[in-house]
């Protein structure tokens, strides 16, 4: 029966696209009534009855019993009404079955648009819902295609995209070859859900760890934080609740098994393994290894912070290209200088130089000297030039302190210019001592 066979290829469609058959049943319905308007104009009174076991179906106009039919699309004669239902009495609704071979092919081409457009819907909103809750996952795929620099996988029965900026720049793929990517976001697109997968991202190095290490799995070993230069170098800061738990040895695994597992699957990045700190100074000296850090100075105003190394450890803290620092701050958040003990010692005593200076001046302590000398006021003339609202960002100086300050700083400059005694000129401390060997600014926010 023809009715039969359009049933069992929507169910059989049902299954292809994996959508549920009741939604199919409920989009022929529709189409159906979009078939019927196709061809009688109105619908508002039509109605569809589909049997999803006997595939039978109907389309029916209910119609108002009348006496004179003033809107033959809504109202029918009673006699007409009787041969429907006998029981039809005026004023009454009686179903007039419609035929659908007087659909015409314009109708039933109307009908199948519906109905394709519905499911391309329903897989597509299918597909959406089943992925953005996978967020954050690893999914493998095997590339079927690379456009413009993009790697199309399929995975299974859908299609997902590592962008190119979120590729492994060393890394090439081939028709065939199977992928792990982390998914970093699905999009709704008109076209359908848009996948889209990284070998760059940070958190597919944690995701790597917890598939190798079970000890991070089960929740004894923490992930605090991750630093990555993708396909080259990347840095972890882990911790245990266990203390019997080594995080590092964990990590690492029996002779360098779990590790070696993960650079093998970056295409052979580095990876260094740090032992967090609740104390940041301990844990920036980490970050910087294999560099051994004589001090850590911290500015917590600033969220900065100045290594100290020796002479020879210089250049390991800085890492080829500066690659190893700019982990560091990637890994603690915090913005680094790394200098040699040598100059550190010339910045103490230039800061002396600077804190003499300004004590001359009434009101201004050795704290409150230091704390300008911090934010770039190492002159009474630097001081005094400077405007209040600038001053009040100088920890120390909110308020009206400031005002009094650039006051007395004024009038120690006018004191000292009438007793013929000319002041400092006015420079920084950048200008006052040589740069810092390197400098590395803060990073955008790292989970700590």
């Amino acid at each position: 029966m023809e009715n039969l066979n359009i049933v069992e290829a929507l169910t059989q469609i049902a299954r292809e696209k994996s959508v549920d058959r009741n939604l199919v049943i409920q989009t022929l319905s529709e189409a159906l009534i979009s078939a019927a308007k196709k061809r009688y104009g109105n619908t508002e009174n039509f109605a569809v009855d589909i049997d999803a076991n006997t595939g039978r179906m109907s389309v029916v106009a209910n119609k108002t019993v009348v006496e004179e039919v003033i809107d033959p699309s809504t109202q029918i004669e009673l006699e007409e009404a009787k041969r429907l239902d006998e029981r039809a009495q005026l004023g009454g609704v009686v179903a007039e079955p419609l035929k659908l071979a007087e659909f015409g092919r314009n109708a039933i081409q109307t009908a199948k648009q519906v109905l394709i457009q519905r499911m391309r819907e329903a897989e597509r909103e299918r597909v959406y819902e089943a992925f953005a809750p996978r967020v954050g996952q690893i999914e493998s795929g095997v590339v079927q295609q690379i456009s413009h620099g993009d790697i199309i996988l399929n995975l299974g029965r859908v299609e997902a995209a590592i962008p190119l900026k979120e590729q492994i720049r060393r890394e090439r793929y081939r028709q065939g070859d199977t992928v792990r990517g982390y998914i970093f976001e699905v999009l709704k697109m008109s076209k359908g859900p848009q996948i889209l997968l990284s070998r760059a991202h940070p958190e597919l190095l944690r995701k790597l760890f917890s598939i190798e290490v079970p000890e991070i799995s089960d929740g004894i070993v923490k992930i605090h934080a991750v630093a990555r230069e993708p396909g080259e170098r990347a840095k972890i800061a882990v911790s245990s609740k266990d203390d019997r738990v080594d995080p590092v040895g964990a990590c690492v695994g029996v002779k360098g098994s779990r590790v070696q597992a993960i650079v093998r699957e970056l295409s052979g990045e580095r990876i260094d393994i740090v032992p967090w700190s609740e104390e940041t100074s301990v844990f920036i000296s980490r970050a910087l290894s294999p560099a051994a850090v004589w001090r850590v100075i911290l500015d917590h105003r600033r969220k900065h912070a100045t290594a100290i190394v020796e002479e020879g450890q210089l250049s390991l803290a800085i890492g080829k290209s500066g690659q190893n620092s700019r982990l560091a701050v990637q890994l603690t958040g915090w913005g680094l200088d790394i200098i040699t003990q040598d100059k550190y010692q010339e910045r103490r005593a230039q800061i002396d130089v600077y804190q003499q200076e300004l004590r001359r001046v009434p009101g201004i302590s050795e704290l409150i000297a230091l704390s300008l000398i911090t934010s770039g006021f190492n002159t009474v003339a630097s001081i005094a030039e400077a405007t209040v609202e600038l001053l009040r960002t100088v920890p120390g100086l909110e308020g009206t302190a400031a005002n009094q300050i650039k006051d007395a700083a004024q009038a120690h400059l006018t004191e000292h210019s009438e007793t013929n005694s000319s002041p400092r000129e006015s420079q920084t401390v950048d200008e006052a001592e040589v740069a810092p060997a390197a400098t590395t600014e803060s990073a955008p926010g790292s989970e700590g």
